[in-house]
Parts: C-alpha cells; structure tokens; sequence
C-alpha cells in the first residue's frame, strides 16, 4: 500500500505530540521541548489555529508528520508555507513518507499561489541534507536564522 497524507485531526493531538517528542530526541533537543500535550493540541486544534499538520500512513498505520504555518514575503508579495517540523519514525524512513509529506505542501503552494515553501536543517543532519538537495530544496547560505526566547523577548519588550 503507498503512502497516503491527511490533514491532521483533533484526535491526533497525542499522536503529534510524540512526533514532536521523537524529533526532538532524534535532533539531541529532547531536554529543550517544554510544550505539553495540550498546548500542541491548542495551537492545532483551538479556536484560532495558527499552525497546521498533516500526517503520513503506511499500510494505514501513521509514520510520521509535518507541522508547518503561513508566512508572508514582502518581496514576493505573497504568502509562503513554513515548514516547522517533518519527522518520519525510523522503521518508516525509505518508504516514500517524507517525500508524500513534502509533495503535500508543494501541491498546497501551487493550489493556493503561494510564493515561497520553506524550512531549516540542522548542519549536521547529513541525511537530511541530502534529501532535501535530491528534491532541489536550494540552501540558504547567505541568510543567518536569529531567535529571542523567554527573557531575550521579555528584554525587547521592556517588560
């Protein structure tokens, strides 16, 4: 049976929220995640989402996820899809599951007219890296990713 993708559902709050939880330990992150169950099940599922998922199944059995949410590119003048996270479990990888998630979200680009579909890697994830380079995905070397978290944000805000 190939590979199918879905939108994510309500009931697949728990679920997502392994996913999240075998990435992180699979990227050495385990000890940084601080997002419990139902805070991944309100950003998803709450009144106002903001962010999306989609999962993959083989043999009707889920193997992995994307998470992801729109962007907005003042230079194209168009949204664009952020691609926060993409895991696939292990036994599944080779299977056809990361890529049908990618397909997924290029389709939703090219449906909705978006401009841009993008994501990051860690440098060290080799495997990843060549995925993405086999699919064309182009590296970014010019453009360094910058973060204010907890106190760095409060700091700016002058709270």
């Amino acid at each position: 049976m190939p590979v199918s993708v879905r939108s994510a559902t309500p009931a697949d709050a728990a679920l997502i929220h392994q996913f999240i939880l075998d990435l992180a330990d699979y990227e050495k992150l385990l000890d940084t995640v601080t997002a419990s169950e139902a805070d991944t099940a309100a950003a998803l599922f709450g009144e106002n989402p903001r962010a999306f998922a989609d999962i993959a199944e083989l043999d009707g059995q889920p193997v992995g996820f994307s998470l992801w949410f729109y962007n907005y590119s003042t230079f194209v003048g168009r949204h664009g899809i952020w691609l926060e996270d993409l895991f696939v479990r292990p036994s599944a990888r080779g299977s056809g599951a990361g890529k049908a998630l990618l397909v997924n979200l290029a389709r939703r680009c090219v449906d909705e007219g978006l401009g841009r579909f993008e994501w990051s890697v860690l440098d060290w994830n080799a495997p990843s890296i060549a995925f993405y380079d086999s699919l064309g995905a182009a590296t970014m070397d010019e453009w360094l990713i910058r973060r204010l978290t907890g106190d760095g944000i409060r700091k700016l805000a002058g709270v």
